[in-house]
């Protein structure tokens, strides 16, 4: 093998790693074959590159073909969405949604958000018809903002989806895996984002996001996909799955006032409606909690589990939580409530998931 062979492989990687693309052997190889070179096999690539300083042999690795991948059988049989925090210049936060088709990989519709809400779900989502059609099925993980089903109440975006017939689904708590497509997918945006000017407004993150998103579609040949095409050929090499047919929508039932009111006094763990009383409080399991004046009167979900108690508004928003008070406590002041940062559900944390890089502007 020439040095000009080895020298043009390691230009190659170079450039895919200043854009912020994958820029493995199998991606080097894809790129000098598509400028019409004549790359040199997927191993030897991996052998110069080791020799070259600039990678690592990984022995402990698991072997691909360890994996059992399952795909839909077409486009849009199923969709798949998730959302990541990301941090703008100044250091504020934002929350990129990022929806894909399970079959083609194609990345139907993004959307950047101040937080991660219902009505932004809704948003993207919309978007994603608009341009592609309605899916067949519709995967997310349990948050409150996208399916809050095992919650115990249907969330807007949920209701949305029944509406058109839409099957949602969602996976087991506490098993990310099954959206790990849209989990790799945020690695493969974070990885292309941090090779760009760090983005001031949402604005200006939104126009990045979306040039990412027709280098990802069109461009970038996907490794998970056969023969290594990209997600739009992939996309076109089969018809699309049909819509599915709305179900005639239930009259809706607005529960009494009276039944309301007995909704207070259960001891029962669930979800249940009740409104907040007059001073700011709810009772729960005979302890009153203080949310605040500002919800007196209104209408919201008390999640009660055996660990905590977490009170939702109808936006799917956590408005605070508490572990149950120890035995004799009987009142909670509002300061001791837990009251998670706007968008961030209960339960969910910000730190990355083991194995994945650190969000862009937190430290490693």
């Amino acid at each position: 093998m020439s040095e000009e062979v080895k020298a043009a492989a390691l230009a190659v990687r170079a450039a895919l790693e200043a854009s912020g693309l994958d820029h493995g052997p199998v991606s080097v190889f894809d790129k000098m074959t598509a400028m019409g070179l004549a790359p040199p096999s997927v191993a030897s690539l991996a052998r110069i590159f080791r020799e070259a300083g600039v990678a690592r042999l990984e022995p402990k690795k698991k072997p691909r073909a360890a994996y059992r991948r399952f795909v839909y059988p077409a486009p849009n049989a199923c969709w798949q969405l998730d959302a990541t925090e990301y941090v703008l210049a100044g250091g504020r936060k934002c929350v990129i949604f990022q929806l894909i088709d399970d079959h083609s990989r194609l990345a139907i519709a993004s959307h950047v958000a101040r937080s991660e809400t219902a009505e932004a779900a809704l948003a993207v989502v919309k978007k994603g018809i608009r341009a592609h059609g309605v899916p067949q099925r519709f995967l997310s993980d349990n948050g409150v903002s996208l399916n809050p089903s095992r919650r115990g109440y249907e969330g807007q975006l949920v209701a949305y989806l029944k509406s058109l017939g839409v099957t949602p689904i969602t996976g087991k708590p506490g098993k990310p895996t099954t959206q790990g497509k849209n989990e790799r997918f945020h690695q493969t945006l974070f990885r292309w984002l941090d090779k760009q000017p760090l983005a001031g407004t949402h604005a200006e993150l939104q126009a990045q996001v979306d040039t990412f998103d027709k280098i990802y579609n069109t461009e970038r040949p996907h490794q998970g996909l056969p023969g290594r095409v990209t997600p739009q050929a992939a996309w076109d090499a089969t018809p699309v799955a049909d819509p599915p047919r709305p179900k005639p929508a239930a009259p809706a039932v607005v529960p009494p006032e009276s039944s309301v009111k007995r909704a207070e006094h259960t001891d029962t763990f669930g979800t249940r409606v009740t409104k907040v009383r007059h001073d700011g409080t709810v009772r729960v399991r005979k302890i009153e909690f203080r949310l605040g004046s500002s919800w007196a009167g209104k209408l919201i979900h008390v999640v009660s589990g055996p660990d905590a108690v977490s009170f939702v508004d109808h936006d799917g928003a956590v408005i605070a939580e508490h572990p149950w008070p120890l035995p004799g406590v009987a009142y909670v002041g509002a300061k001791q409530l837990h009251r998670p940062r706007a968008g961030v559900p209960a339960g969910r944390s910000d730190a990355p998931a083991p194995g994945q890089p650190p969000r862009s502007g937190e430290p490693a």
